[in-house]
């Protein structure tokens, strides 16, 4: 099963971090530089995203509403059920950063290529991590306050104001100066992809060079970890489960339900990472743990899932909600006889 390479980026980040932490005057340069980092990485998620294609994509408003209700919903309903693990196998502050990882917004690339490699609804699946993403700047913040509180790192009306000002506003400069740079940004996608994946380090950087001069990583242990990846294995099944036999029951096609699954049953990490910067502060460290190993895990199942479904033929169940619809259209659409 493969390992991502930017996985191993953000575990050297994190080591780096750990020998050699910011402190004092360079924490204070790591601070802002972070802070801008990530004002211009949403300027660019703004700028990429195009607003004709998210138009075009509510026509399939069924599937959008099914991944969004997956990943503002359902979600987070299991991660509040997971507070009765606490503390047998999370300690709070894990399981506030599982609780975190349930209301971030999906991801888009990852989703795509899952979905393009099982033979699913490629289109369907670039416009629900889109939007999942866009609604999720606003949803994910106005969640963590309903649900987190003050448990969160210290969240309050002045960090909501803070996300507007950092993810939202530049978003919407990115989305109004599309016009004109939209083409540059498309032409540029490789070498602006690496300032996206450098803009994440930063921020992980700091936020870990924050834990370890607050010392919050004595509070976890290697069998605290063990018990948050069988946590967040058993989240990742449920939702795996869900998104794919939940769709079939709503009459969603193959091709439908594999966008779905790969859409529905994701969180994104460029996202989240910043979100948690602002949100937990100096506790952010221990807040994107849960989100970094649920991700490389996600990643790891659904490339083995993505390639069985790629090989499976096309069975009349698959189908069968298709079939009947295509059935049903044509009887009504026959000449009717006296």
């Amino acid at each position: 099963m493969p390992i991502d390479p930017y996985i191993l980026l953000l575990l050297g980040t994190v080591g780096l971090a750990a020998l050699l932490p910011a402190r004092g005057a360079a924490a204070d340069v790591a601070s802002g530089a972070s802070t801008a980092a990530i004002a211009f990485l949403f300027f660019l998620y703004g700028a990429r995203l195009s607003t004709r294609e998210a138009l075009d994509g509510l026509k399939h408003w069924r599937l959008h509403v099914t991944v969004l209700a997956c990943t503002f919903v359902i979600f987070p309903v299991l991660g509040l059920a997971a507070r009765g693990l606490v503390p047998v196998f999370l300690t709070d502050p894990l399981y506030q950063g599982l609780l975190f990882l349930t209301l971030v917004p999906s991801t888009i690339q990852s989703s795509i290529a899952f979905t393009s490699i099982a033979r699913g609804n490629v289109p369907a699946a670039i416009c629900a991590g889109s939007f999942s993403s866009l609604v999720g700047i606003v949803v994910t913040p106005l969640l963590a306050a309903a649900l987190l509180g003050s448990t969160g790192g210290g969240f309050s009306t002045d960090s909501l104001v803070e996300i507007v000002l950092q993810l939202l506003v530049p978003f919407v400069a990115g989305q109004l100066l599309r016009r004109w740079i939209g083409g540059f940004v498309a032409r540029h996608k490789k070498v602006l992809g690496y300032v996206d994946r450098g803009s994440i380090l930063l921020v992980v950087y700091t936020a870990f060079s924050e834990g370890m001069v607050q010392g919050i990583w004595h509070q976890v242990s290697p069998v605290r970890l063990a018990g948050l990846l069988v946590v967040e294995a058993v989240l990742l099944a449920v939702m795996l489960a869900l998104t794919w036999y939940g769709a079939r029951a709503l009459r969603f096609d193959r091709e439908d339900r594999i966008a779905i699954q790969f859409a529905g049953s994701k969180k994104s990490l460029a996202s989240g990472l910043p979100m948690a910067s602002v949100l937990f502060g100096a506790h952010a460290s221990l807040a994107v743990l849960p989100l970094m190993l649920f991700h490389q895990m996600q990643l790891m199942v659904c490339a083995v899932i993505a390639k069985r479904r790629a090989r499976d033929p096309e069975s009349p169940a698959d189908n069968a909600p298709a079939t009947a619809a295509a059935s049903r259209t044509a009887v009504d659409a026959a000449p009717r006889s006296r």
